[in-house]
Order: structure tokens, then sequence, then C-alpha cells
């Protein structure tokens, strides 16, 4: 399985996402520091919300095969950049989580993932499950 590396604000739901990829128990825990695990890399969302920490991001890029970029989908505005994913040199895809949110938009949220450059965009609700076998039969295929 291609490593992914997890990247979006505080609360967007990387970690549960994480944790349902690995199969882990699910259970909320706010991520104080980067866990490095051998198929995902989950992110704090301050590393995303504040430049100087930003510079991590780039790094543990190199330590990914692909990038996520996630956007819960009751997002108020949109995170990411236009263009960002052109900054790394690996593949950028697109996760809007928490598709069962009351209010959530995820046509919006996806949208603005492609701004951002993704490609390809996944939607996902880690709590029940939906989506999540997708996103990580992607990630099983060979790289094109």
């Amino acid at each position: 399985m291609r490593r992914l590396l997890l990247v979006g604000r505080s609360e967007a739901g990387k970690t549960t996402l994480m944790q349902r990829l690995q199969n882990m128990p699910l259970h909320y825990q706010k991520t104080q520091v980067v866990y490095a695990g051998q198929t995902v890399i989950d992110t704090p969302g301050e590393y995303c919300q504040t430049a100087e920490y930003g510079k991590a991001l780039a790094l543990y890029a190199y330590e990914a095969d692909v990038v996520g970029l996630v956007v819960s989908a009751d997002e108020p505005y949109a995170l990411f950049s236009p263009g960002i994913a052109s900054l790394v040199n690996r593949e950028v895809i697109g996760i809007v989580t928490g598709t069962d949110k009351p209010g959530a938009r995820p046509a919006l949220c996806a949208s603005w993932l492609k701004l951002a450059g993704c490609r390809r965009i996944f939607f996902v609700c880690s709590l029940s499950g939906e989506g999540v076998e997708d996103l990580r039969a992607y990630l099983a295929q060979s790289p094109t």
C-alpha cells in the first residue's frame, strides 16, 4: 500500500480517518505531534494553519507516496490556496470527510479541492466507514 500523508486543519477528521484506514479502534485524540505509521502519516492541524510549521509538511511529503488534502464537509471556507498541490512533487488527492454531518456541503468542498489542484476526490465518513474502502483500494494500486 502506498503511504499517505494527511494534511488539513484541526478537527478536519485526519486522525479518525487514519485510525479507520489502519483498522484501529476509533477514538478522539488530538494530534500533538506527527504520527508516522507504516501506511499513514497524520499531521497536527497547526502545521497546515500556521506558516511557521508549514515547512514541516514539505519535509513529510518526501516520506509519503501520496499527499491527501483533507477538508471536513461542513467547512465554512477553503483553507487550501488555489494551485497549492503544485508545491509538492507527489500525487495530491482530495479527501472530504464527515459527509454525514448536518450542514455538510461535500460538492462545495470538492470544488475547493479541485481548485487546490487535486485531480481525484474521495468522499468518506470515517465513523461509518462509508467511502473508506474506495480510498484504501486506491492506495493499494501501483502508482501510474
